[in-house]
């Protein structure tokens, strides 16, 4: 995490847990994007698996996102590449254009911010 202002991001923080379907295809899209992540596997660390249940109403709910003092509880790779577009937009590949903004929404989704 940042200061704003401070230090510029240089990852955002992927938080997995072995075995996890959801969290391979969000990797595999991140990194075929060419965006850096730092993995923290929850299983290993009961510190990591504390951060995703702060940011998942208790749940170790994963992939879990953080990017600044934004945390995306099982995001698309499109909801994390627009997060970044506004807080770390240096970690976009070249070119990249953000999605036109859906009416219809996700109540699936959830986006929390510190």
């Amino acid at each position: 995490m940042t200061d704003a202002g401070t230090e510029q991001l240089n990852a955002i923080d992927f938080y997995w847990r072995p075995g996890c379907g959801f969290c391979m295809m969000l990797d595999r899209a991140l990194g075929n994007a060419g965006i850096p992540l730092e993995k923290y596997n929850i299983w290993d660390d009961p510190n990591h698996a504390a951060t995703v249940r702060q940011h998942a109403n208790g749940n170790e709910t994963v992939p879990t996102i953080v990017i600044d003092d934004v945390a995306l509880v099982n995001p698309s790779a499109g909801e994390v590449m627009s997060i970044l577009s506004v807080k770390a937009p240096h970690l976009l590949p070249e070119g990249w254009i953000p999605p036109k903004p859906s009416t219809a929404g996700d109540p699936g989704r959830r986006i929390f911010r510190r």
